[in-house]
C-alpha cells in the first residue's frame, strides 16, 4: 500500500531540514507549486481569504477553507500542511475541523491560540485566549484524528502579547498536549529565530512573511538551526498582487501590450494542458 501524504511528511519532518512549503490557495497556484518540484505546500488562510476579496482578519469561514482545501489538495501529489486558523470555535470545532481537513486531503493541520476572531500573525491587535485551553484544544484535535499520521501544528501568537518566554512555554505546552509541530508566530529578533528550535519540545516551523515582524533569514541559516519546516505563506500570493497590479495600472494608461505575457498555450500548460490533450486523444482521437 503507498505510504500516505502525512506519512511522507513526518518523514520530511524528521529530517529536521528546513523543508521549504510555498504558499497555495487555489488551482492554479497549487499547479504552479506541483511544477515547481516542491516536496511540501502550505495551504495559506490568508490566501484564501485574498481569493475570496477579504483581509486575514478571520472573515474566511470553515467551509470556505475545506473547499479551498480540497481543491489543492486534490491536484498535488506532495503533503499540504493546511492553516484552520483558531480552529473556528471552541473544542467541539476543532474536534470537527480536524475530521473535515482531514477528509479535504491535509497531511497536516495547524491550529493558533488566538482568540476568535483571529487576526494575520504580523497585524497588531491580536489577542490569545489561555494557554490551557488551548492545550485542551489541541488533545480534542488529537483524538479527532482519524490517521495517526495527521501531523497536528500549534502555533502560539503569544511572542506579540506576552514575550518570547512565555510563547516557548506555551509551545512547548502545546507539545506535551500532543502536538507533533510547534509555530512558534513573529519572533522578533535574529537571536530569537535560531533560539526557538533548541528551546522547543517538538519539530519547529519558521514562518517567512515580507515585511513582518520576524527578520528575514535564508534557508541555510534555518536548516543550520533545525527547523523541520519553513513555510512561505505569500510567496505567490504577494507575486501575484504586484504583477496583476502593475500589469491591470498599465492597461488603464492605456498600454495595451503583452510584453512579459506568456502566449495563451504556456497559460494552459501551467494547469495541465499537455495531461488533458493527451488524454483526450488517446481515449477520443483527434477532430478538425
Amino acid at each position: 500500500m503507498p505510504e500516505s501524504r502525512a506519512a511522507r511528511l513526518r518523514a520530511l519532518l524528521a529530517e529536521r531540514s528546513a523543508v521549504l512549503a510555498p504558499g497555495v490557495f487555489d488551482g492554479l497556484s497549487a499547479s504552479l507549486t506541483a511544477r515547481a518540484g516542491f516536496r511540501a505546500a502550505y495551504m495559506t488562510g490568508a490566501g484564501v481569504a485574498a481569493v475570496t476579496g477579504l483581509p486575514d482578519v478571520g472573515l474566511a469561514t470553515q467551509s470556505e477553507m475545506v473547499r479551498q482545501l480540497g481543491l489543492v489538495a486534490g491536484l498535488l501529489d506532495i503533503p499540504v500542511i493546511a492553516d484552520a486558523d483558531t480552529g473556528f470555535g471552541d473544542a467541539t470545532h476543532v474536534f470537527r475541523t480536524v475530521r473535515l481537513y482531514e477528509q479535504a486531503g491535509a497531511a497536516a493541520i495547524q491550529l493558533e491560540d488566538q482568540e476568535f476572531p483571529k487576526r494575520c500573525g504580523h497585524l497588531d491587535r491580536k489577542r490569545v485566549i489561555g494557554a490551557d485551553a488551548f492545550a485542551r484544544r489541541i488533545e480534542a484535535a488529537v483524538e479527532a484524528r482519524r490517521d495517526p499520521d495527521t501531523v497536528i501544528v500549534a502555533r502560539t501568537d503569544a511572542r506579540a502579547t506576552h514575550g518570547f518566554d512565555e510563547a516557548v512555554r506555551r509551545v512547548n505546552l502545546y507539545a506535551e498536549a500532543g502536538a507533533d509541530l510547534v509555530f512558534l508566530e513573529a519572533p522578533q529578533t535574529a537571536d530569537e529565530v535560531r533560539r526557538i528550535p533548541r528551546a522547543v519540545k517538538a519539530p519547529a516551523l519558521f514562518n517567512l512573511v515580507p515585511g513582518g515582524r520576524t527578520p528575514q533569514a535564508d534557508a541555510a541559516e534555518l536548516a543550520q538551526a533545525k527547523y523541520a519546516l519553513v513555510i512561505l505563506p505569500v510567496v505567490s500570493l504577494g507575486s501575484a498582487v504586484a504583477a496583476m497590479s502593475a500589469a491591470l495600472d498599465r492597461v488603464a494608461g492605456g498600454d495595451l501590450g503583452t510584453d512579459g505575457q506568456p502566449p495563451v498555450r504556456e497559460q494552459f500548460r501551467a494547469v495541465g494542458l499537455d495531461f488533458w490533450e493527451e488524454l483526450r486523444e488517446r481515449y477520443e482521437g483527434t477532430s478538425d
